[in-house]
């Protein structure tokens, strides 16, 4: 079902989300449809759109979504970085749509996480992959790209297709 994401300045947006329990996953088949149905909702309206977390919609689980060659469902993920590289990278988001952040992120990262069949899985990121999986991952500790804003002249209005 298509939920309403929550906008930048919702208090909702900055709160930590906590790890999914057994007790959850007779909702996770629920709330990855949310999160498939809200994503493809955005990239109708936006034109753009590659994951989502679930915070974004009221979900305060460590849940992220991401549709790029295939689905993939990220529960209680972790992040780490292989070394110290950085690139600069103009970051948007669904909970403020036209507006880009200049933020630093790691060229490299590791996410390792469970998948909707309870697998541990590892995967190794690069470029963009890398960006897109550090601003999901930022939302489940309440953190939003213009928290990261390099500097005080690091946000860019876009022309958004509506």
């Amino acid at each position: 079902m298509i939920k309403e994401i929550l906008k930048l300045g919702n208090p909702e947006l900055y709160d930590i989300s906590t790890e999914i329990q057994p007790e959850d996953l007779a909702n996770l088949s629920t709330w990855v449809t949310d999160l498939h149905d809200t994503l493809l909702e955005y990239r109708r309206t936006y034109g753009a759109g590659r994951a989502i977390a679930a915070p974004q919609i009221g979900i305060k689980k460590r849940l992220l979504y991401m549709l790029t060659d295939r689905e993939y469902v990220f529960i209680n993920p972790s992040l780490s970085f292989p070394d110290d590289e950085m690139m600069e990278v103009l970051d948007d988001c669904m909970s403020f749509p036209g507006l880009c952040v200049k933020v630093m992120r790691h060229r490299r990262a590791v996410i390792s996480y469970t998948d909707e069949q309870g697998t541990k899985q590892r995967m190794e990121l690069e470029g963009d992959l890398s960006e897109l999986l550090q601003h999901e991952y930022d939302h489940l500790d309440g953190i939003l790209a213009t928290m990261r804003a390099k500097d005080n002249r690091s946000l860019i209005l876009m022309q958004m297709k509506r």
